[in-house]
């Protein structure tokens, strides 16, 4: 048994002014003896899940991340990791996901001998048998064409959560061709197989659509880039792909579209020629797959995540009509937009969170980690209780 600190401000509030009645007296006494007892002395029975939702979290966190990512890792501590416009990346660490301590750069960029230049974003790390891995999007220094976008996915490994992570090979994981964000994992360790997803950026993607016909005939843009999410077999030393990668996700082609809507939500508002997803999660749930993602721009107010289910982790998936499930609540007398680029967070108990980032009238343009409750329905459904703020 563990009673909140919200629990018993209630029971307080509760007996006030009754201890005239000498029943409710001892009856509030007996409470208060079996908080004390809980609180003080059972406190390792506490549930994780409690450890989040108490008087003092917060959010937004005080942390300045986009792309947030957060490792339970097998010493207990929660490990967290995100974009910071820095030349590497830096960690923070917790014991309840409510008080966190920065731990500094856990990996170093733009070194003379790393492929990668700038532009370090997305960070997720694994733990495998003991040593981390980090995976990441960078500019890759070979660049003949000068692209203004030249994006790649690499990976570097350390013994440590906090570091120091030492890249592992002296290039990308691979290479498609095309400029690629946002790599997630997911490894099946029942069929021994591990599989990469990723984001093919908007840049020099024009795709033709209802919706890019839709916005000429209006006169906002001449083409619409698009964003488009793909999965692929990795080798297990990371060193490359397996097969060819196939596209998961992508915006809708026509306006009928139920998905078309949300999704183009950063065009028809003209704020910018792009339908992307990107940002996907990908996780397994009573023998389905579930995969968030997000769309629209990531530096708008309308950056939102939807989610869609398969039961093979190369797909085909289906979105759902729910989509989406997070997203601005401005309109609502709210005060966060552009919520996205989310990964869950299941503890030991089962208990589920997304994990985000979103900004807020105060933060502006800066963007800062939300951590909401989450749940996978009997039927399936997937439901994100966010984006809440509280102090």
């Amino acid at each position: 048994m563990y009673i909140t600190n919200k629990t018993y401000s209630l029971i307080c509030k509760r007996f006030q002014g009754r201890t005239d009645d000498t029943h409710s007296f001892f009856t509030f006494c007996f409470l208060l003896v079996i908080f004390s007892c809980t609180f003080f002395s059972c406190g390792s029975n506490k549930k994780l899940e409690d450890l989040i939702i108490n008087d003092r979290h917060t959010n937004p966190l005080d942390v300045a991340f986009g792309d947030p990512f957060i490792l339970h890792a097998s010493d207990g501590k929660f490990y967290m990791y995100g974009t910071s416009g820095e030349q590497g990346f830096r960690a923070y660490s917790s014991d309840d996901l409510t008080d966190w301590v920065d731990e500094g750069m856990v990996y170093e960029g733009a070194t003379p001998e790393s492929w990668a230049t700038d532009r370090f974003v997305a960070p997720e790390v694994y733990e495998r048998n003991g040593t981390y891995y980090l995976f990441f999007s960078a500019t890759w220094k070979e660049n003949p064409n000068q692209e203004a976008e030249n994006f790649r996915i690499g990976v570097a490994v350390s013994n440590k959560p906090t570091g120091p992570f030492k890249e592992m090979y002296a290039r990308p994981v691979f290479d498609p061709g095309y400029s690629v964000i946002d790599a997630n994992v997911y490894f099946d360790d029942e069929n021994e197989k591990v599989y990469l997803y990723y984001s093919r950026c908007c840049h020099k993607h024009p795709v033709e659509s209802e919706i890019s016909e839709w916005v000429r005939r209006k006169k906002w843009y001449d083409e619409i880039e698009e964003g488009w999410i793909y999965g692929v077999e990795m080798k297990p030393d990371f060193s490359g792909i397996i097969g060819e990668p196939v596209v998961l996700v992508r915006p809708p082609v026509s306006r009928d579209d139920k998905q078309a809507e949300w999704e183009s939500r950063s065009v028809t508002a003209v704020e910018i020629n792009c339908r992307s997803t990107a940002g996907s999660f990908i996780f397994k749930k009573n023998d389905i797959y579930y995969m968030m993602y997000s769309a629209n721009f990531f530096g708008g107010q309308y950056y939102a995540v939807g989610y869609a289910t398969s039961d093979s982790p190369l797909g085909p998936f289906t979105k759902s009509e729910d989509n989406p499930v997070l997203q601005k609540n401005s309109l609502d007398g709210g005060i966060v937009t552009g919520t996205g680029h989310n990964m869950v967070l299941e503890l030991p108990d089962g208990q589920m969170y997304c994990v985000y980032h979103g900004r807020t009238e105060e933060t502006g343009s800066v963007r800062l980690v939300f951590i909401d409750r989450m749940e996978i329905r009997p039927d399936g459904k997937l439901v994100v209780y966010g984006p809440t703020t509280h102090s």
